[in-house]
């Protein structure tokens, strides 16, 4: 009789805590409901983006602030981007050049203003479309611990000679030949024991790699080159006209140098555009902010 009434009482608790254990399963699945119901925080369209190699871009009084802020980190910028054309953006820390560019990616949305593709709003495309038009490498990339070249293929079907190419442009070329098992060597060691542990400036060709071989008509490269020694710097600047070639390419560097090899140059000071012109009608602007840059930087060469 005890033994039964043990039972039973168990029984009785194991239900209970059953049944708690499902209302409080079911309190997350409503949040989560209510969360896959909220309506998308990004506008996205319809429109497709006809087939070129080259776009034009178009800032028209673009102002930004970050969520949760008021200050502004972009006021007013207007610019228009030629289609082919290769920009260079400088300027000091904190100044809105990465800003810039994520507005451009759709990582955020302006407060005001319209960012333009061929005359046409971003956020009217299909944001598929529109970002396959786009190849980008930021200060902040990640390589993925698979071989250098699922690297850059990732998923596609690509022949070795073609990847090895475009190494080779990179700067890699050596490197990947002096390797075993050559571009199928694995990166990193997490997973492969003899994966290999790449400098940081190994890492950044091989995501300047990754980005051109997406072959987008628009390649934006965000300190491309910071973690570079001199020498492969140069390599780099180079081989730019081969590597971008003829497309809309948008530069972000700290080292002046680079900017002789773009067509303009963009000088962001106080969240906006403060100056816009090559590099030698820049240098010699009566107390201009890019001439001061200049001057800091070259004091140290001279």
């Amino acid at each position: 009789m005890l033994t039964a009434g043990s039972t039973f009482y168990s029984s009785m608790q194991n239900m209970v805590w059953g049944f708690q254990d499902i209302i409080k399963k079911s309190n997350y699945s409503y949040e989560y409901v209510k969360f896959m119901n909220y309506p998308a925080a990004m506008v996205v369209g319809d429109r497709k983006l006809k087939k070129s190699d080259k776009h034009t871009i178009e800032f028209k009084n673009v102002c930004f602030s970050y969520p949760s802020s008021n200050v502004r980190v972009l006021d007013n910028v207007y610019i228009t981007i030629s289609a082919g054309e290769h920009l260079s953006v400088v300027g000091l820390n904190g100044a809105g050049k990465t800003t810039f560019i994520k507005l451009l990616c759709r990582l955020y949305d302006v407060d005001s203003g319209d960012i333009l593709l061929d005359g046409i709003n971003i956020k009217k495309f299909e944001y598929d479309e529109y970002m396959n038009t786009i190849a980008v490498v930021f200060q902040d990339f990640k390589l993925l611990s698979f071989s250098a070249k699922k690297n850059i293929v990732l998923d596609k079907d690509e022949k070795d000679e073609n990847v090895n190419k475009l190494l080779e442009l990179v700067g890699l070329g050596e490197k990947m030949k002096s390797l075993p098992k050559g571009i199928d060597t694995p990166i990193f060691k997490q997973f492969e024991k003899e994966g290999i542990e790449m400098s940081g400036g190994e890492q950044q060709k091989l995501a300047i790699a990754r980005a051109l071989y997406k072959n987008s008509p628009i390649v934006i490269l965000d300190e491309p080159t910071a973690a570079l020694d001199p020498i492969a710097e140069y390599e780099i600047y180079r081989q730019f006209e081969t590597l971008v070639g003829g497309k809309t390419a948008i530069y972000i560097s700290h080292r002046l140098s680079s900017c002789k090899f773009c067509d303009r140059i963009a000088v962001f000071s106080e969240g906006t555009i403060k100056e816009l012109g090559t590099h030698d009608e820049l240098v010699i602007m009566p107390n201009g902010v890019y001439a001061e840059m200049f001057e800091a930087q070259a004091q140290y060469y001279k």
